[in-house]
């Protein structure tokens, strides 16, 4: 099999990402700004922001040096096609990954050196814990969450298909 697999797992992350931003377009600022009255902290808007916010500066990270990375964050009305081009950057990273030549160490702007290979694995667990997170603080809210999982986007690409019987 030569399929990319980091390939597909940011193409989750993306459709996934995508999936949670577009469930909560629907949500009022009160639901949006609600603070939640669990363990989780902030709101599903702050969390959305931090989320895209998030993604874009790993792709800053992996693409630009230091003193170029852009510190700007992106507003709530453009988290959408915020999150779609950082998103569509880190894939296009990844399927080019063995071609391309990025640092083996990269420098971080709090005062660390990093294997890329380590922002990558940052990127997927981050956004899939500020997911989480959403669906909990949707369900909180009386709003069915979207099925994002890995099985539901098997489906959704027709890489699980069940058995005709």
């Amino acid at each position: 099999m030569t399929e990319n697999f980091l390939v597909k797992l940011f193409e989750h992350n993306n459709w996934a990402n995508l999936q949670i931003i577009q469930a909560c377009s629907v949500l009022t600022d009160e639901q949006l700004d609600a603070e939640p009255q669990s363990a989780t902290k902030g709101s599903i808007r702050r969390t959305l922001m931090h989320l895209v916010g998030s993604q874009q500066g790993y792709l800053y990270l992996l693409t630009l040096p230091i003193e170029a990375r852009p510190t700007v964050r992106p507003g709530f009305a453009e988290l959408h096609e915020s999150a779609r081009i950082s998103g569509e950057g880190l894939l296009s990273l990844v399927r080019d990954a063995p071609g391309q030549s990025l640092q083996p160490q990269l420098q971080t702007k709090d005062g660390y050196f990093v294997e890329p290979w380590v922002v990558l694995v940052q990127v997927i667990n981050h956004a899939t814990e500020h997911r989480e997170q959403i669906k909990s603080m949707l369900s909180a809210l009386g709003v069915t969450p979207p099925d994002i999982d890995g099985w539901t986007y098997g489906l959704a690409t027709n890489a699980l298909v069940p058995i005709a019987t």
